[in-house]
């Protein structure tokens, strides 16, 4: 059959599973003819049979359904074909394999050419060369299952108007194939059904405005070191002016009379409704007179959002509806969730904003419920295997607990309690300990590591910077092998990379052979020489700085050893229940006895002198300070103040009597770590920093943390920087001083004001910057899982959780024959192996 006539019966039976709505083409059927005419002329179809359809086309429209379904059939007839009915599948190139599943329809076979084999390696290839297994998004459908059209893993080129060049481009976004691009899901849509005019607006409004552009005008600020251009555009109600800072390449770009939208907050400068650098891009005009939806992709040179969308609708409009959902028949319904077919399509090319809605729960649902399955899989199979059990009489813990120089909190002592009792349970610990900045997490920790080194094990320390593993060395040390402790200084050592080689290898020998019972350190610990005699307790501090390989590779060190890991991040409940879902967790949510709250202050950006007396006032009374900055050197396109260039205004013009110190990220590892000792013994009175400081050595003598371009900065790490401060018995203070004046009202510096709890900020941040600060690098391995799923939304998470927890007590391993299709989807969405996320 002619290709012209291929696609016309494509649409044709597509328009049929849409039960003749004329949603076959995005602007219904008829827009086919703008390229099918010009087709079946090259293919030589008679110009009475193109005359047919052309006019049978223009009149769909106005058809009922009724009679647009007689409509197609008797063209179809007379162009000699039988019109496929529901059931009746053409001859097709590509066959689907016949489904194994009782809950799947089969799925519409399709008609693209199998990928040529050195074009698409088999996904088993593919992910054999993964370093690390991590989770895995659907956004591989293509990977062969038992119902998966084979289409789906096929080369983009294969698309009407995708040559080798576009389809190179379309890899830099991700998508390699067909599966890819179903999974591609755009990055926010321009409602055109619900657009609001000018005049209508509100100062606080979050909303889209479109409209032509009237001026555009360029003035300097800053001396002329900096510009910032005003756009003023107008809709026919009223006018609205458009800043952008210090992106003087916009002048090209902005051209008068030009429709565009931009997106943003309304806010009001001299009376005038204003946007700050919002969102923009140019309108299609063909957009503002559909009344629908659009999508707007995230795109990359060459790509524009036009040719993407027409692309998309290519493979939406086909692909979607055969792609076989795994979801239990059952589980749907008691989630009330649609269809994976209508997720897909919707989420794609929505028809309501309700139906939008739908589609991004279902595809939202099934990442959190995939991810709960893993977890509770890793759990399980951490908690099957055996490990050496210790224990310790109560008798010999209250003799160490009686030689600390302090009384342990009640939260510290439930999460000793917590320890002792996995470490005495034969099966592995895998606990994580949340505590605020300077609750006494290490003083826990170590207690814990006490009982292991009690029955003569060994025990590693795993710290993210040798700063941080000093320290820790220092406690223990104190600790454990102080006056009358348990150990001798020599058992415990530390093992950083600036550690001399002769050290590095006398500390390896004391670890093979058993003579070295604790070692403390960075990343060293894990290195290949670093053999353990007998490994039986880890403990991980600020986890999130470290990779999944990392840990394995230090577990991987003993036999089953107890892992206990720790983090000053307070998690909230909703993450703790998913993300964290194979740890049991350990809270430790009260201050030591005499911790003095810190004093939180947000101060306007011209009562910056106020700030600087309190600062010589410390200092004069022999305390010391940090200055902390957003970015290292100015920027072009962000207004916000920088280190190293305040750092020689502050040394010279505010404190020149003082000493300063310069910390950033640029420097060497050394570098900082000598900085920071610097800092620490006394050698500097201000340290002058960007946020390398947030995870960081202990300055007891440290009272004043001054944060410029707070609002720049999310809640769980304006916590932690002012948790630096505060660690001594003196009053401590926090000063917050945002980019602008109208910033001071920024409600997450307003709530730092208020409280010192890291457990009500945690949640607060939550809601208002996503799950990004709480999870790090353990984040990084759910990237490119969580597309759609909200962490914040508590609601969902709960409803997949329930469903995900019932599923695994029936079939943990998804072995029954119902679910084999799920079990195939899961293995994708975690790649080939379980992937160690703890």
């Amino acid at each position: 059959m002619q290709p012209s006539l291929e696609k016309l019966r494509k649409f044709f039976r597509l328009e049929h599973e849409n039960k003749y709505d004329n949603t076959a083409i995005i602007g219904g059927l008829a827009k086919m003819l703008d390229f099918w005419e010009g087709e079946a002329r090259a293919d030589g179809i008679a110009e009475e049979v193109i005359q047919a359809v052309v006019s049978r086309l223009r009149s769909y429209e106005k058809l009922s359904p009724e009679g647009r379904a007689e409509s197609l059939k008797g063209l179809w007839k007379r162009i000699g074909e039988t019109y496929p009915e529901a059931g009746q599948k053409p001859k097709v190139e590509v066959q689907a394999p016949r489904p194994t599943s009782v809950h799947q329809e089969e799925p519409p076979e399709v008609d693209v050419p199998a990928p040529r084999p050195q074009q698409n390696q088999p996904q088993q290839n593919q992910q054999k060369q993964r370093q690390a297994p991590q989770p895995r998004s659907e956004s591989v459908p293509g990977a062969k299952t038992s119902q998966t059209p084979a289409a789906l893993n096929a080369s983009l080129t294969v698309l009407q108007g995708v040559g080798p060049k576009h389809a190179e481009t379309l890899i830099n976004l991700g998508m390699k194939t067909l599966g890819d691009m179903l999974y591609y899901f755009p990055r926010r849509y321009e409602d055109y059904s619900q657009l609001k005019p000018i005049k209508s607006l509100f100062y606080g409004d979050v909303v889209t405005v479109i409209g032509s552009i009237q001026s555009v005008h360029t003035r300097p600020i800053r001396g002329g070191k900096a510009s910032i251009i005003e756009v003023v555009i107008t809709d026919g109600t009223g006018g609205l002016r458009i800043s952008f800072f210090n992106q003087p390449w916009l002048v090209n770009r902005f051209k008068q009379d030009d429709a565009i939208s931009v997106s943003g907050k309304i806010d009001q400068y001299l009376g005038r409704l204003v946007m700050n650098s919002p969102d923009w891009e140019p309108v299609e005009v063909e957009n503002l007179h559909t009344a629908r939806i659009v999508p707007i992709y995230a795109l990359t040179e060459k790509i524009t959002q036009k040719w993407l969308r027409g692309i998309m609708n290519q493979v939406v409009s086909y692909f979607a509806p055969a792609v076989p959902d795994a979801l239990p028949e059952k589980i749907k319904l008691a989630a009330r969730l649609v269809s994976l077919s209508e997720a897909l399509m919707q989420v794609h090319f929505p028809v309501s904003q309700d139906r939008l809605k739908a589609a991004r729960e279902r595809l939202g649902f099934d990442e959190i419920f995939y991810l709960q399955m893993g977890v509770l899989r890793q759990k399980r199979d951490w908690k099957s295997v055996e490990a050496r059990r210790f224990s310790v009489s109560t008798e010999w813990l209250d003799s160490r607990l009686t030689s600390l120089p302090f009384a342990l909190t009640s939260a510290q002592q439930k999460s000793l309690e917590d320890i002792r009792t996995d470490l005495d349970s034969g099966r592995p610990m895998n606990r994580l300990v949340q505590g605020d900045v300077g609750s006494g997490k290490t003083v826990v920790a170590a207690l814990g590591t006490a009982i292991v080194i009690n029955a003569g094990a060994q025990a590693a320390i795993m710290a993210p910077t040798s700063i941080l593993a000093e320290q820790h060395y220092r406690n223990f040390t104190n600790l454990l092998a102080g006056d009358g402790g348990m150990m001798q200084q020599s058992e415990i050592r530390l093992l950083v990379g600036s550690t001399p080689e002769a050290e590095k290898e006398s500390i390896r020998q004391g670890l093979q052979d058993g003579s070295v019972k604790i070692v403390i350190g960075t990343h060293a610990v894990i290195e290949g020489p670093v053999q353990f005699k007998d490994l039986q307790f880890i403990v991980i501090d600020e986890q999130h700085r470290f990779g999944v390989e990392q840990r394995k590779e230090l577990r991987d060190k003993g036999t089953n050893p107890h892992l206990l890991v720790m983090t000053a991040t307070p998690i909230p409940r909703s993450l703790a229940l998913t993300v964290f879902g194979d740890l049991d967790i350990s809270v430790i949510d009260e201050m030591p006895v005499g911790r003095q709250p810190i004093n939180t202050h947000v101060l306007r950006p011209q009562e910056r002198e106020r700030a600087f007396t309190m600062i010589r006032g410390q200092i004069k009374d022999g305390k010391q300070a940090f200055i902390v900055y957003p970015l290292i050197d100015e920027s072009e396109k962000i207004e916000a103040r920088a280190a190293v260039d305040d750092f020689e205004t502050l040394s010279k013009e505010v404190f020149p009597d003082l000493k300063l110190g310069l910390l950033h990220g640029r420097m060497k590892p050394s570098e900082k770590d000598e900085v920071m000792l610097k800092f620490r013994d006394r050698q500097f009175d201000i340290l002058v920093s960007t946020t390398v400081v947030e995870v960081g050595v202990d300055v007891p003598n440290s009272t004043v943390m001054l944060i410029e371009g707070a609002d720049r900065f999310g809640l769980a790490q304006l916590h932690q920087l002012r948790g630096r401060v505060g660690r001594g018995a003196d009053q401590s203070y926090c000063l917050l001083i945002p980019t602008h004046e109208d910033a001071t009202e920024n409600e997450r510096l307003q709530a730092m004001s208020r409280t010192n709890s890291g457990f009500e900020l945690a949640d607060l941040d939550l809601k208002t910057r996503g799950p990004g600060e709480f999870l790090g690098t353990r984040q990084a391995g759910f990237a490119s899982t969580l597309k759609m799923a909200s962490i914040t939304d508590v609601a969902l998470i709960e409803k997949a959780r329930v469903q995900a927890q019932a599923l695994f007590e029936r079939d943990p391993y998804l072995e029954q024959t119902e679910h084999a299709l799920l079990a195939e989807a899961f293995e994708r969405f975690w790649g080939e192996g379980k992937g160690d996320v703890s």
